[in-house]
């Protein structure tokens, strides 16, 4: 397993025309000049869960959330996944594994990303769906942490690298809810071909599914679109 170590690193040039998204939100993916978006990244941001100590102060936990990005045909077959497990398919790459989380508040960076270049995709792709999913581990803290634990969490669309992004072309954040209790996965949004384009939809749902596997199935019942040509 590959771990992804954030570093310092110098301050993002995020531009004026970053659009902020809010649930079921859809952008098709072209730039000022009308010229579409070839290769970005989509990249997920985390915290860390912090619980009061029995005798004052407070424990940090690690957060171990896995991105995936789910790859379907317009008959809505999955073709490829790409994880932490499996990190790169023709067109997706994945940057690499954070097992922690944001352990020093939010600092605007990606805990994982995945990086697509629309050029070099399957040619039957038709939709892109990014996922995460809660790791279970062993040891201490090795139950799976319930989202409603997790203070923040994010996603955003950028092009650039993950170490500066040059422009950010959109941004997600995914607030803390009373429906996220009991939940460990979450749809978090999706590319989708239609006429000919390109869109990025802001999605943000929790999922009662306990493991990766589920979380395709759920995908594939609940969350794929059918547009007509």
């Amino acid at each position: 397993m590959l771990k992804l170590k954030k570093e310092k690193r110098k301050k993002m040039r995020e531009e004026t025309s970053t659009q902020v998204m809010e649930h079921g939100d859809t952008l098709g993916l072209q730039k000022n000049d009308g010229d579409d978006i070839t290769s970005f990244y989509v990249g997920a941001n985390w915290g860390v869960i912090e619980k009061k100590k029995m005798f004052g102060g407070t424990e940090k936990i690690p957060v171990d959330l896995d991105l995936s990005a789910l790859v379907f045909d317009k008959e809505g077959r999955n073709t490829a996944i790409v994880y932490f497990g499996n990190l790169i398919e023709k067109g997706i790459i994945h940057v690499g594994d954070d097992i922690g989380g944001d352990t020093d508040g939010d600092d605007h960076l990606d805990n994982e990303s995945i990086e697509i270049k629309m050029d070099e995709l399957r040619e039957d792709t038709h939709q892109i769906m990014f996922v995460l999913n809660a790791y279970e581990k062993e040891g201490e803290h090795g139950e799976q942490p319930d989202l409603t634990e997790v203070p923040f969490a994010s996603i955003r669309l950028y092009e650039g690298r993950p170490s500066e992004a040059t422009k950010i072309v959109a941004t997600y954040n995914i607030s803390n809810k009373p429906e996220f209790k009991g939940c460990r996965a979450m749809i978090l949004g999706k590319l989708s071909q239609e006429g000919g384009g390109w869109n990025f939809t802001a999605i943000g749902e929790v999922t009662k599914d306990k493991d990766f596997t589920q979380t395709i199935s759920t995908v594939k019942s609940s969350f794929l679109s059918w547009e007509t040509e």
